[in-house]
């Protein structure tokens, strides 16, 4: 009898840890399922995309205190752009911001009447309007690097024009004069670069408006990820650097190494090289380079250069239709959705794991890359501000929307169930004054 009690009882508590063991490990799938199930398979094609009212979006930083101010208008990012008619986003693709990533959400992962069609294989998709085979994005994986390997601000605002029109004629649909027009007029008619940022009209053979859009990157995390590139061998040698209608000379812009390439370089002779572009890279490719002679270094005090690109390169940020920080990914989907009226299919996700925050580097290292980008350092301090002063308008306006609307629906609901009125209470009922003075009259 013993033995069958503890034959029993051993039994019993096989089958307990058993079942604990199996409730444990469902617990655990459900937790890591509730946690990391959302970012799987989100980067595939077959990825299942969120419902549309799950709100993926972080809220506003109630802690952010703001260090510029800037009126509504530069605030309100709401444009009417028309995919159907004449509307192109053109995308300044800065190295290493991340432009690479949000390239590919332009032409994979916006949900479209007509999806781009990116073909295996094929670097370039073909993003076609709805009503017509032209298309509605100027980007590296639309159209190619049409106006040079990462063209600036000051080389896009000049070429994308043309470009567009030697692609698609069949936008030129104003017909020429019979007569030449006057060269003084022409000369008058203002540039594209001499239009907002937002939207530019070079023309008015052409009646398309150009969207500006880019991303931003911390300077020093941006640069330390240029290094880790070149060192691989990336040289961007091909790079046209067009601006005033030529290229800089070897004189304007030497080379900083000697060979087909830099790679393998230090972090130091990185940093030693006086003509390098990586320094201050995101200001010189947002600022109008005209200003400032392009890249002769002579031709205005070193100062006074600095100064003229660094507020240039701000105006024509705060003139772009959009743009998103790379440290900030769910905020800049959130931004670029609410701009353009335009949705993504999954959300974007946050990798913080980069080449460049892999690399140790010591503090004097740093501050000396600091002091190598101080434009840029300035310009992206100005524009986190502005992009979270934007965030911050933007979902104020949806929360009051969103009362408005839920006040509006329990007044209806209210209504609905309001009780029927009595007889008495009927209008045909009540004395009126018209009633009481036909009695008067009759007595």
């Amino acid at each position: 009898m013993r033995r069958r009690r503890a034959g029993g009882r051993t039994m019993v508590e096989r089958a307990s840890k058993f079942v604990l063991v199996v409730a444990g490990s469902a617990c655990f799938m459900l937790i890591l399922y509730q946690y990391a199930g959302p970012g799987l398979s989100l980067g595939a094609p077959g990825g299942r995309a969120p419902p549309d009212d799950l709100d993926l979006f972080p809220t506003p930083d109630p802690h952010y205190e703001k260090k510029y101010y800037f009126p509504v208008r530069e605030l309100e990012r709401s444009l009417r752009f028309d995919m159907k008619g004449d509307d192109v986003i053109v995308f300044l693709h800065i190295q290493k911001t991340g432009g690479t990533t949000f390239g590919r959400h332009l032409v994979q992962n916006v949900r479209l009447e007509v999806p781009c069609d990116c073909r295996p294989g094929q670097k370039k998709c073909t993003c076609y309007r709805p009503n017509r085979r032209e298309t509605w994005l100027f980007s590296r994986f639309s159209t190619g690097w049409s106006c040079g390997l990462h063209a600036d601000w000051t080389e896009l605002t000049n070429c994308v024009p043309g470009v567009l029109d030697r692609r698609d004629p069949a936008t030129l649909r104003t017909p020429r004069s019979p007569r030449s027009p006057c060269p003084k007029l022409m000369a008058q008619m203002p540039r594209c670069r001499d239009m907002p940022g937002g939207q530019c009209e070079p023309s008015k053979r052409s009646q398309r408006k150009f969207y500006y859009i880019t991303l931003l990157r911390d300077p020093v995390s941006r640069y330390l990820s240029e290094w880790r590139h070149v060192q691989r061998g990336a040289t961007w040698k091909t790079s046209l650097h067009m601006c005033d209608g030529r290229t800089p000379t070897p004189e304007e812009l030497p080379p900083c190494y000697e060979g087909t390439d830099w790679s393998g370089c230090t972090l130091q002779e990185f940093m030693d090289c006086p003509y390098n572009l990586a320094s201050n890279r995101q200001v010189r490719m947002l600022a109008d380079l005209s200003l400032v002679g392009c890249y002769n270094l002579s031709f205005i005090p070193e100062g006074k250069r600095a100064q003229l690109l660094l507020e240039s390169a701000k105006k024509n940020l705060r003139g772009m239709a959009f743009f998103g920080l790379t440290e900030f990914q769910r905020k800049t989907q959130y931004l670029f959705e609410r701009t353009f009226n335009l949705k993504f299919i999954r959300p974007f996700m946050q990798y913080n794991s980069t080449r460049a925050g892999g690399v140790e580097v010591e503090a004097d290292t740093i501050r000396r890359i600091e002091e190598l980008n101080d434009l840029d350092m300035q310009l992206y301090d100005y524009a986190k501000d502005l992009f979270q002063q934007r965030y911050q308008y933007r979902r104020q306006l949806e929360r009051r929307e969103q009362r408005l609307r839920g006040r509006e629906e329990r007044l209806l609901h209210r209504a609905k169930e309001a009780p029927p009125r009595d007889d008495a209470d009927e209008p045909g009922r009540v004395p009126t004054e018209d009633y009481m003075s036909h009695i008067i009259e009759k007595w």
